[in-house]
């Protein structure tokens, strides 16, 4: 908590770094979330700083008699946190963009016009600037790193992150999912278990998993490969109620029918939905 608290220069107290560590989570899956929707070579280290930066000062600001849940409070400042590390990313200013933009209106209307794409110079004239002005917005532009994001003007980059408020309903169907998922990867083999958690909710390197495990990466990941397989099997199971799978011939079919049953023996609504609190938020004394 120290790396993360040092983006700040007031200290938190206690109560503040237990908010902050009950809540990492939702920074991870909210650039996760973002990641999908931004170019490949948007760092992920450098969205998860400034999110981390931001669950820090949510927690100094944040005031618990206004009723409003941390969870809720403290994604609203992370969001807008990972909006301004993208608009900070894109290197052409707003008036470049802007240019950039209106030159392209005008090669649009002169070519439906001509029938043909038009010249530097017919382009230049209908803007009323000189042609090599043109060719100067077209390299500034070229030079920037491209996000696609439009400068990120009023509204468009909010767009790519749409609000994810869920209804009652959602919401519960959502815990109920996290819930099965929570049993499936708890009923998981031990050592399948391990790579799960570690590749996954850890985040550690397989070369990590590799040495702690004592196999080769490779390894790791025909292990992985074999715990995604027993989980997807698992999952579709229970979540769309086809019933646990008779124990057919066959060591695997076996095993996936073994592993179903455990699910079944361990998941209720009522287990499932306390892994959750009522924002769906992972309470931090599940286990």
């Amino acid at each position: 908590m120290t790396a993360t608290a040092a983006h700040t220069t007031t200290p938190v107290t206690g109560e503040q770094e237990q908010l902050i560590r009950d809540n990492m989570a939702l920074v991870g899956h909210m650039v996760r979330e973002m990641l999908f929707k931004v170019p490949p070579h948007v760092h992920r280290d450098d969205l998860a700083s400034a999110g981390y930066a931001a669950l820090v000062t949510a927690a100094q600001a944040f005031d618990p008699s206004r009723g409003i849940p941390f969870g809720r409070f403290a994604a609203v400042r992370v969001r807008g946190a990972l909006l301004d590390e993208l608009r900070s990313m894109d290197w052409a200013s707003r008036s470049v963009r802007a240019r950039a933009r209106r030159a392209e209106v005008a090669r649009e209307e002169l070519t439906r016009q001509l029938g043909r794409t038009p010249t530097a110079d017919e382009l230049a004239e209908l803007l009323g600037v000189a042609v090599g002005e043109l060719s100067t917005v077209d390299d500034d532009v070229q030079r920037a790193a491209v996000l696609s994001l439009q400068g990120f003007a009023t509204g468009t980059a909010e767009d790519m992150v749409t609000d994810s408020a869920l209804n009652p309903e959602e919401m519960l169907l959502h815990r109920e999912r996290l819930g099965y998922l929570h049993d499936a990867v708890t009923a998981l083999p031990e050592r399948l278990r391990y790579v799960v958690e570690a590749s996954f909710l850890q985040e550690r390197p397989l070369s990590q998993v590799a040495a702690e495990l004592g196999v080769t990466e490779s390894r790791v990941s025909q292990l992985r490969t074999e715990a995604l397989a027993l989980l997807r099997d698992g999952l579709t199971t229970h979540m769309e109620q086809t019933g646990v799978p008779a124990a057919k011939d066959g060591c695997v079919a076996r095993r996936r029918a073994a592993y179903a049953a455990q699910i079944a023996a361990r998941s209720t609504m009522t287990t499932r939905l306390s892994i959750t609190d009522a924002q769906g938020m992972r309470l931090a004394t599940a286990a």
